[in-house]
């Protein structure tokens, strides 16, 4: 596959040029670097104040939080989700650089499992019917149009590297999101759920942990 030099990738080149300017200036990032994490497995050792949880396993998404900053995120009907694509085949689920889960545990998601080590994760965006990707395809730290074996956000995706696709349950929630947060839902050492909001919609995926 051919991964030319497209404007919407001169876009997400000029998204970082801002962004370096603004640091240059002493300001904020516009989309600040995000982490999600949680611990499982693992026992306290120690009493009181002084326990310490220790040999615990480690699952962690790392992204871009983008802010509404008043926009209409979604859209609606044909163009329903076409802003955040930004001319890419699949949604980054965050910001500038690909949204990354990494995992110490092999995690079961849709039936399938996902042993442990990184991945990308893309969402598929349609009104109503959310899809969950994890793909093993690398990310690129900086645009590099050379790398074909690594993206930037989501640019230049292919399915061929897709190691489970789910659906997403999708809820309303009471409130707007101003940033767009990954989390982790009902955490217990059996397993999970992988949840990602923004502005009005709560997206979910549960997954079990195997092992």
């Amino acid at each position: 596959m051919t991964r030319g030099f497209t404007a919407s990738a001169a876009a997400a080149i000029g998204v970082l040029a801002f962004a370096g300017a603004v640091l240059g200036q002493g300001s904020r990032l516009p989309s600040p670097a995000g982490t999600a994490a949680t611990e499982i497995r693992g026992k306290y050792v120690g009493g009181g104040d002084g326990a310490v949880y220790q040999n615990g396993k480690w699952i962690e998404i790392t992204y871009g939080r983008p802010i509404k900053r008043g926009r209409d995120l979604f859209g609606a009907g044909g163009n329903f989700g076409r802003d955040l694509n930004a001319g890419a085949p699949v949604w980054r689920a965050g910001a500038n650089v690909s949204t990354r889960l990494k995992t110490e545990v092999p995690l079961v998601i849709n039936g399938k499992t996902v042993p442990p080590g990184e991945y990308s994760l893309f969402i598929i965006l349609r009104p109503n019917n959310w899809m969950l990707i994890v793909s093993s395809w690398g990310a690129q730290r900086d645009y590099d149009p050379s790398n074909t074996q690594a993206l930037w956000g989501s640019f230049g995706y292919t399915p061929a590297k897709d190691v489970v696709r789910s659906p997403m349950t999708l809820e309303m929630l009471p409130h707007s999101v101003d940033q767009l947060t990954w989390k982790f839902l009902d955490m217990t050492d059996a397993g999970g759920v992988l949840a990602i909001e923004w502005d009005k919609t709560l997206a979910t995926v549960p997954f079990k942990v195997g092992g």
